[in-house]
């Protein structure tokens, strides 16, 4: 069985449910409400600890697909599922069979992680970056595709400036190219998120809405890089380094040079070993 996180339903839920052990009658006390572990894009389990409900009696969730009524495996429980389509707030609500809102509960859904796992030569550099889903959620999905693939397995970082930004995401060993697997997003960049240090944005073109693969990490504020307007469009920004700045840093201290027609290339290769979503 799924995890499951307890917490408390304020609203006291007389006439709406039969409590566990049969009668007529509710229970003078709310039951327990409890749901799965909370995660964006998966499928959320919520538990109501009752055995029947009264006729009309129906519950629904923000921030989720249409809940479905599900087998329960608990004894005492009745259940319910759906898949969580944003971070943040989730409310879960009950109503009865004239509309009327008797019970209601929060809940909060963590935005995504990210654990990058990397290499300097063979010293390793590991970070984890959390993105901002509800005011990214392009980009969120877009970058988490390519986690969920493995795309980003064994690919470099292959552009560092010291006190500008480290980029990753389009090349492999011997900076031979990697082709996206996936179409060009939208731009982003009017989200409120800057691209202050420490911040995760998406790399592109001159064509505004041509990021796909390649992302870049923040080394110092670089306001320059934010939306202006029209004809300044920015970058956009969808996450920041929550764990691991030391080996940022370690990656924007190393050596760079030309190579392949290409400047800022490290002397030696940063290679992202593996990029797994934690959370």
């Amino acid at each position: 069985m799924k995890k499951i996180n307890s917490v408390l339903i304020f609203t006291f839920l007389s006439a709406l449910l039969v409590g566990c052990g049969g009668g007529a009658t509710s229970d003078p006390y709310p039951p327990s409400i409890q749901s799965s572990t909370l995660t964006y894009g998966t499928q959320a389990t919520f538990y109501v600890g009752v055995t029947t409900l009264n006729l009309g009696t129906t519950f629904s969730a923000t921030n989720c697909t249409t809940l479905q009524s599900t087998v329960s495996t608990v004894a005492n429980y009745i259940t319910y599922s759906c898949t969580v389509t944003s971070s943040g707030p989730l409310v879960f609500t009950g109503t009865d069979a004239n509309g009327k809102v008797i019970a209601t509960q929060g809940f909060t859904v963590p935005n995504p992680q990210v654990l990058i796992s990397a290499t300097i030569g063979t010293t390793p550099a590991n970070f984890v970056v959390e993105l901002d889903q509800p005011k990214a959620p392009i980009s969120t999905d877009n970058f988490l595709r390519y986690v969920k693939d493995g795309f980003y397995k064994n690919t470099l970082f292959h552009r560092v400036i010291p006190n500008f930004v480290i980029q990753a995401g389009g090349f492999t060993s011997g900076l031979a190219n990697k082709v996206p697997s996936y179409s060009a997003i939208a731009l982003e960049s009017q989200n409120g998120l800057k691209n202050i240090k420490g911040s995760l944005a998406m790399a592109r073109t001159s064509d505004p809405n041509s990021a796909t693969s390649q992302f870049y990490i923040n080394l110092k504020d670089n306001t320059n890089l934010d939306y202006i307007d029209a004809n300044n469009p920015g970058y956009t920004v969808f996450g920041s380094v929550i764990s691991g700045q030391s080996a940022v840093d370690s990656i924007a201290a190393v050596p760079t040079g030309a190579a392949s027609g290409m400047t800022d290339v490290p002397t030696t290769e940063v290679t992202i070993t593996n990029a797994i979503r934690i959370q």
